[in-house]
């Protein structure tokens, strides 16, 4: 990290997940101040450290992502919800990060997107083939209705970008210290990535900016 990347206000989104709190780790790690955004704070107590702040807030709402992310330079948005269904739950942090966000005059979101998105080599989405299984398809749905409206409704002002693991992200596996991209598709070779590496690539595309509004497929170096 360079003397323009240093100090740097990054709010994280499902800061209480584990990709969520592997970008809050990375970000740390990393010297940058960040803020912990969580359902509950009492159940997160443990996210608290040097440069940490845990905050209670709503990423489906736009006056909360607002009001907490004024100050900041970036935002990640790792947060799912299970007991939702996932186009409305999708769809709902969209427009809310989108309008928040602007309001705040946060420049740049990565938000997380699920590698039954992406293409594969013949062009054909992974949850768009044949005994594909429905309720895998239901829950991707939500990520390309998330990826449509960021289209639609991020404004100019905010930079935004879908950083999309593979399937197999594992939370025990061993980082490999780097990660391998591409864009639109399913990255060659094996089809996994730990959650130190994917909050490489998150905060890599947080603190030099090299893609832009398509959704960059990630995979173990």
């Amino acid at each position: 990290m360079d003397d323009n990347d240093s100090g740097k206000k990054i709010i994280v989104f499902g800061a209480g997940g584990r990709v969520g709190r592997a970008a809050v780790a990375e970000a740390a790690a990393r010297g940058h101040r960040v803020t912990a955004v969580v359902r509950d704070p009492a159940r997160h107590a443990d996210l608290e450290r040097a440069g940490v702040t845990v905050a209670r807030g709503d990423a489906t709402d736009p006056e909360s992502v607002a009001a907490l992310a004024v100050g900041h330079d970036a935002a990640v948005h790792a947060s799912a919800r299970l007991d939702v269904p996932s186009e409305e739950y999708f769809a709902a942090t969209a427009k809310a990060l989108a309008a928040g966000l602007s309001a705040a005059g946060v420049g740049r979101l990565v938000t997380l997107g699920i590698a039954t998105t992406l293409e594969d080599a013949a062009g054909v989405r992974l949850m768009d083939a044949p005994g594909f299984p429905g309720e895998w398809r239901a829950f991707a749905q939500g990520h390309v209705v998330e990826f449509e409206l960021l289209t639609a409704t991020a404004g100019p002002d905010l930079d935004w970008l879908m950083v999309v693991p593979p399937l197999d992200l594992n939370a025990e596996a061993e980082p490999a210290g780097g990660y391998r991209t591409a864009v639109g598709r399913v990255v060659d070779g094996p089809g996994r990535i730990a959650h130190a590496d994917l909050a490489l690539a998150l905060l890599d595309e947080i603190e030099r900016p090299r893609h832009s509004r398509v959704q960059l497929a990630v995979g173990s170096a």
